[in-house]
């Protein structure tokens, strides 16, 4: 966002940044195995690619050293203030400005907020009763304790979402025993990921326009996954009748049936990827637990059946808060309404982007633009050009401030759940991608080429405009 303004003339910038550095979630997340889900290629700015990945599928070091790459190749770091935490924002209509407050009570004034916080910055840990009397240490895997050695450690791992398929198969390696707790199981699928060769690096970067096209390969195939998004899909079908019959053959006493195979279509929760996650659970030192933990004792992990699971370190791979955008942040727009309460049966914006009352107020990877079959960069990309193009009006046509208007946004997310409601995300299972409501707040209930596409189009009419006085 930051690059996009500056190219486009603007030097009055600033990017608040509450840690000691960039990279967002790859920042934070530093767990063994910690990886991306997207191709390398493709998980990159189309603006600024790498075109010496080491790999199909990179891993956490190398993508944070991306970012931090870009932060300098772009000349950034003297605009970003670190360890600086918004609390608080709010927007004074007489004088059409945000006031910013900073965790430590400082206050800032700023013409136009964008909020770049992403939906994976709160790690979620769940209320387990008797947690506070365990023996043993406990953590997230969002903030992962490097200091400890896991090995010859009896291990409880609670969660078996993206992170946990990540570092479940390395802790495995090196504990004396793991045992994980899962509510249902996932639909995990081969992780096509190899290291480049020396051959392919030499033609990505000396062949003009071939890490370009490799870019545009990656993202058509993965366009075409959104056919298992849909409701009934019958790609959707095959997938799991095919994969069910391979997990089939895994199962055994030790590692029922349920453990396994999902009791939901796939797309409803988020499709993981991993070659090695099963042969973990395979381990003889792994168990696997269906039942639901009833609580913690001193020495272990106590579940419904009245199994007491003997433990010495508890690791939570149990995600993020991902439903309550932009919080724990308190946003007032005009007449000081709280957008807590616009939001209080779920959050919406139009296009993902603004919200009605909330004057030269943007998001970055806002409501409904979180995506389960391609890359999230993408969506940036086009929301990043969206908000350029409204800033360059705030400025070109001497504005005050820009609003969009109540009707447009309620007539984009209706349109918007619509879509919604033949996808597979409405399907009866837990996911991340709707709130407590049932209703989907986080994913983009298309292909990206149709985002992409409107988002090229930015309609003045559909913002209300206030001139300087």
């Amino acid at each position: 966002m930051a690059i996009k303004l500056v190219e486009a003339g603007f030097d009055d910038i600033t990017i608040y940044e509450k840690s000691d550095g960039v990279g967002g979630t790859w920042r934070a997340n530093s767990y063994p195995g910690a990886a991306c889900d997207v191709p390398s290629h493709l998980y990159s700015y189309s603006f600024a690619p790498k075109k010496n990945w080491t790999r199909k599928f990179a891993n956490q070091p190398e993508i944070l050293s991306y970012f931090e790459e870009i932060t300098d190749r772009y000349d950034l770091r003297h605009r970003i203030r670190f360890g600086v935490e918004v609390t608080a924002a709010s927007f004074d209509e007489e004088v059409a400005a945000w006031t910013l407050t900073f965790a430590d009570g400082v206050t800032a004034a700023a013409d136009v907020v964008i909020c770049g916080l992403g939906q994976l910055n709160r790690p979620f840990t769940p209320t387990i009763p008797g947690l506070e009397t365990f023996d043993g240490d406990v953590f997230h895997s969002a903030e992962w304790r490097h200091d400890l050695d896991l090995s010859g450690r009896d291990i409880a791992v609670v969660g078996n979402g993206a992170s946990s398929v990540q570092f479940v198969p390395p802790v495995v390696a090196e504990a004396a025993h793991v045992t994980l707790f899962q509510r249902s199981a996932n639909w995990i699928l081969p992780k096509n990921d190899r290291e480049f060769s020396a051959r392919e690096h030499r033609i990505l970067e000396r062949i003009p326009g071939a890490e370009r096209g490799f870019r545009w390969w990656i993202y058509w195939r993965l366009e075409l996954n959104f056919l298992l998004m849909r409701r009934n899909s019958r790609f959707g079908a095959f997938v799991q009748k095919m994969a069910s019959k391979e997990l089939t053959k895994l199962v055994s006493d030790r590692l029922p049936a349920e453990a396994l195979i999902p009791d939901y279509p796939p797309g409803c929760k988020r499709i993981l990827i991993s070659n090695d996650y099963y042969p973990a659970l395979l381990a003889p030192t792994t168990d696997v637990e269906v039942s639901p933990i009833d609580h913690v004792t001193a020495a272990g992990v106590v579940t419904a059946d009245g199994a007491e699971h003997p433990a010495d370190t508890i690791i939570f791979g149990t995600g993020f808060r991902t439903t309550e955008f932009l919080a724990p942040m308190e946003v007032a727009g005009r007449g000081g309404r709280s957008l807590n309460e616009v939001w209080a049966n779920g959050a919406h914006a139009h296009l993902g982007v603004a919200v009605s009352g909330f004057p030269n107020f943007f998001m970055l990877y806002g409501p409904n633009t979180n995506l389960g079959h391609n890359s999230i960069i993408f969506m940036i990309e086009a929301q990043a050009r969206y908000i350029t193009h409204a800033v360059r009006e705030l400025r070109d046509d001497r504005l005050a401030w820009i609003d969009v208007r109540p009707d447009v946004m309620d007539r984009y997310n209706s349109k918007l759940q619509r879509a919604a409601d033949g996808t597979v995300w409405v399907a009866e299972c837990d996911s991340w991608y709707k709130n407590s409501h049932g209703v989907v707040t986080n994913n983009w209930p298309a292909f990206t080429v149709s985002y992409w596409k409107r988002m090229r189009s930015y309609r003045p009419h559909e913002f209300l405009r206030r001139g300087r006085s």
